[in-house]
């Protein structure tokens, strides 16, 4: 048996423009995230008999990765089985992230049935690049839409990333950021209004290919403000980071209808409230999780403010650690 351990994220500016080709349609685009310390865990075991995966109390078994597939609570794995060429096996996927949070949860697990299966089999280890595309790839077949990279990055590498949209493919950079600073002042906060991603990214990358004038510009603006975010993560300053999420989310809200809700617009209004020096909801919006930065000494109260209001508070912690395989 092979267990993968792998991380999910808080995306601070710039989601979205990992979808290709978005981040190549503004030059100088990026996605800046962290990883946080929310896991999820995938454990690969050879079997004589099938194909089985495990989540919770359900059980899926199948005679194939193409019925394993067929299966919504197999798919992931039934697609990775088949795309790998795996031999038959029995995997358990569990998920500290509540479903549909908006932390890239279901990338992260792809990732980790990847590199559990190669170490479970023996396969040639991938490249990060590698896996990266491959789950990418394999989402969209999922789902039918296009998705982006910038969950799988965090899942694999950990820390604070900015991943740069390039002719000829991403390139990720590690951020000087202070994790611990970080840390003290970062709220991740579950709306309780599960969110679905493909469909409210489908609209943004449909009417930004059309070329519609509004769509256009406000791209462009996330893509602008998501630099100065990078900027100042890398100097430390994050009462000017907590800003720029707030100006990112201020545009992001007007891409397109559902991404805003009434549920987070309500938390993010009392963290503004509070004192937080700004927020925006994690994702492709439509409920989910909002992410909000705040000073340290005003942690404690603000937590306990979303938490009367109806909000989940995770104990989500940056984390600088790559996915783990033991």
């Amino acid at each position: 048996m092979a267990t993968a351990r792998a991380w999910c994220r808080v995306d601070l500016a710039g989601g979205t423009l990992d979808i290709w080709p978005l981040g190549l349609l503004h030059a100088g685009a990026a996605t800046v995230n962290v990883a946080v310390d929310v896991a999820v865990q995938v454990s690969v075991e050879p079997s004589r008999a099938g194909w089985s995966v495990r989540q919770g109390e359900r059980l899926i078994e199948a005679t194939s990765p193409l019925a394993l597939a067929a299966e919504p609570e197999g798919a992931l794995a039934g697609l990775v089985a088949e795309a790998l060429e795996l031999p038959p096996f029995h995997a358990v996927l569990a998920s500290a992230s509540p479903r549909g949070g908006g932390l890239g949860a279901s990338s992260a697990m792809t990732v980790a049935l990847i590199v559990a299966a190669e170490a479970a089999f023996g396969l040639p280890l991938s490249t990060a690049e590698r896996r990266a595309a491959v789950a990418r790839d394999l989402e969209a077949r999922l789902m039918g839409l296009p998705t982006g990279v910038q969950d799988h990055y965090a899942a694999l590498l950990g820390g604070a990333l900015e991943i740069r949209h390039l002719p000829g493919g991403a390139v990720v950079s590690r951020l000087p950021a202070d994790l611990a600073a970080l840390a003290a002042s970062l709220l991740v906060v579950y709306s309780g209004q599960s969110h679905f991603s493909a469909g409210q990214n489908w609209q943004v990358v449909r009417r930004r290919l059309e070329g519609e004038p509004e769509v256009t510009a406000l791209l462009a603006g996330i893509a602008a403000a998501t630099a100065g975010v990078a900027a100042a993560l890398g100097a430390g300053d994050l009462q000017r980071v907590g800003a720029g999420m707030r100006e990112e989310w201020q545009l992001r809200r007007q891409l397109a209808a559902g991404i805003s809700t009434p549920a987070v617009e309500r938390l993010l209004d009392l963290a503004t409230a509070g004192g937080a020096w700004g927020g925006k909801v994690c994702g492709a919006g439509g409920g989910g999780s909002i992410a909000v930065l705040c000073p340290p000494d005003r942690k404690a109260a603000l937590a306990e403010r979303l938490a009367t209001a109806g909000g989940q508070v995770l104990p989500a912690r940056p984390i600088d650690r790559p996915l783990e395989v033991f």
